[in-house]
């Protein structure tokens, strides 16, 4: 069985907007697949409000209802980039033994 420290955490939130986390040795099973791609699509959706920011910001007939909605689904993105690196990083330092 994992230990606390390999918890990992998942790319979505429980009730109350808890973080969610994941307990197996199996890092190809089911879950950390299903983690996997769910953290996949939400890089390709920051990816993706990233272009079209640039694209509105550079615009000079942007309405500013468009610029907060955008300003809000980027937020979202954000959010996401930063559980998935959060995520991420606290796997690689359970991978990677300490002072090497």
């Amino acid at each position: 069985m994992t230990t606390q420290d390999e918890l990992r955490l998942l790319p979505w939130s429980g009730p109350g907007g808890n973080p969610c986390y994941l307990s197996t040795d199996d890092r190809e099973g089911f879950m950390s697949r299903l983690a996997d791609n769910i953290e996949a699509v939400q890089l390709g959706t920051a990816a993706e409000l990233l272009e079209r920011a640039s694209e509105t910001l550079d615009d000079q007939d942007t309405d500013p209802e468009q610029g907060r909605l955008l300003a809000k689904e980027l937020t979202g993105a954000l959010r996401a980039v930063l559980r998935v690196a959060i995520s991420r990083g606290h796997l690689l330092a359970v991978k990677e033994p300490h002072g090497t």
